[in-house]
């Protein structure tokens, strides 16, 4: 004879679910801090640089797009790029309606900072 209990018992286990297939893990690769630098110093260009005169108007942003295209396999990564890149934009426009000579100081500097990480990036990396 079963217990009374059994048949609760019995009617509050589910059967076990079907096991899902792993997600692959997607690991960043180790150059990602840079990447993020370089997302800013892009969005902070793409501001300055024709704020003070330089015929480059679209020349940030399609680096930007071809950073992406040559780093970003999944869209949270490329959302978070994307993001550094329009916060630090922002951050430059709120800070300078007009070019001072701060700005030009600052954009000369970010095309520094930029060409360093980007060689140290290419350099260290590069599957070539």
């Amino acid at each position: 004879m079963l217990s009374s209990t059994t048949p609760a018992a019995l009617a509050q286990s589910t059967p076990e679910e079907p096991e899902q297939p792993a997600q692959p893990e997607l690991k960043e690769p180790p150059y990602e801090p840079q990447l993020i630098r370089l997302s800013e110093i892009l969005g902070a260009l793409h501001y300055l640089r024709p704020l003070c005169g330089h015929d480059e108007v679209d020349e940030w942003r399609q680096r930007m797009y071809s950073l992406l295209g040559a780093e970003v396999q999944n869209e949270l990564r490329r959302r978070r790029l994307v993001e550094r890149f329009n916060q630090s934009y922002r951050g430059f426009a709120s800070v300078y309606q007009t070019c001072t000579p701060a700005a030009i100081e600052a954009s000369r500097r970010f095309a520094d900072e930029g060409l360093i990480i980007t060689q140290e990036v290419t350099g260290k990396y590069s599957r070539d």
